[in-house]
């Protein structure tokens, strides 16, 4: 079964997508066409908006499932006439949480993705510059400084992380990658080992790193099965002689292995 799915906002469209996404993925049976429309923040944008609805409901014989954090009433009142099933996020939660705290909410666009509260937004924007500054082991004498330092082989996943964390949380977090020099030495290289503590270890399935490989150097030494497996083999060895905590990052996500680092450091999010 195919259907289609809007996320519609008058603000950025995060909210919506996030949690739409969160909730479709519950139903693995159906294949989604998904259409994010942020800054639907006019009579006319609704209007128009509306016609892609019905467009996509003539075309899939079904009514497209809309998801919206819109605030204006006039424009959702527009929308409402399309033949899509919408799903206002706002209103589901919203009217609850006014009753139970006996408060009434501000209903203003783009309040948990502005820049209002400069202090977090300032924090992102400095860890962001920490994850760049200090990726793939360009600089070690910043590393007092980190929240966290992620090691493991090349093309593992260390980069997408550590700038996974850094947007989401405002963790500064830094990746040193383990060459073959170090793991004919056996041990950990001296910048880390001050360190030791903030170290967390990933590791990928020799197959999968020698697919992401090929795709950045084909057909090299570097890309060989061979020398993928031997590096995650020494690397793995290297974690458990060190007593180094590490996952394999082959079968997860990166906001899970973001999760489940933060979860086994106990290191606090700084972005609340």
């Amino acid at each position: 079964m195919k259907r289609t799915a809007f996320f519609i906002s008058d603000g950025t469209g995060i909210t919506a997508e996030t949690l739409g996404q969160s909730l479709l993925a519950q139903f693995e049976t159906i294949s989604f066409t998904k259409l994010t429309r942020p800054y639907i923040d006019s009579v006319d944008k609704a209007r128009a908006m509306v016609q892609q609805i019905n467009n996509a409901a003539e075309k899939d014989g079904a009514r497209p499932i809309i998801f919206d954090t819109v605030v204006n009433q006039d424009i959702r009142d527009i929308l409402a006439q399309s033949n899509g099933f919408m799903i206002d996020i706002f209103s589901t939660f919203l009217s609850p949480l006014e009753q139970e705290l006996t408060s009434h909410s501000s209903y203003s666009v783009g309040k948990s993705h502005s820049i209002a509260s400069s202090s977090n937004y300032m924090e992102r924007i400095e860890a962001v510059n920490f994850a760049l500054d200090n990726d793939d082991g360009a600089r070690t004498h910043y590393y007092d400084k980190a929240d966290l330092i992620l090691v493991g082989v090349s093309r593992c996943g260390k980069t997408p992380t550590c700038l996974y964390m850094a947007m989401q949380f405002g963790i500064r977090a830094a990746n040193y990658p383990l060459t073959e020099e170090d793991m004919e030495r056996l041990q950990l290289p001296a910048a880390l080992k001050p360190y030791k503590h903030k170290l967390f270890g990933l590791t990928i399935d020799p197959d999968r790193l020698t697919a992401i490989r090929h795709e950045r150097k084909p057909n090299s030494r570097y890309a060989s099965f061979a020398q993928c497996e031997f590096e995650v083999r020494e690397v793995e060895n290297l974690f458990r002689r060190e007593n180094i905590a590490f996952i394999n990052s082959t079968h997860f996500s990166v906001e899970e292995i973001s999760a489940k680092i933060l979860v086994e450091k106990g290191v606090e999010r700084r972005l609340k």
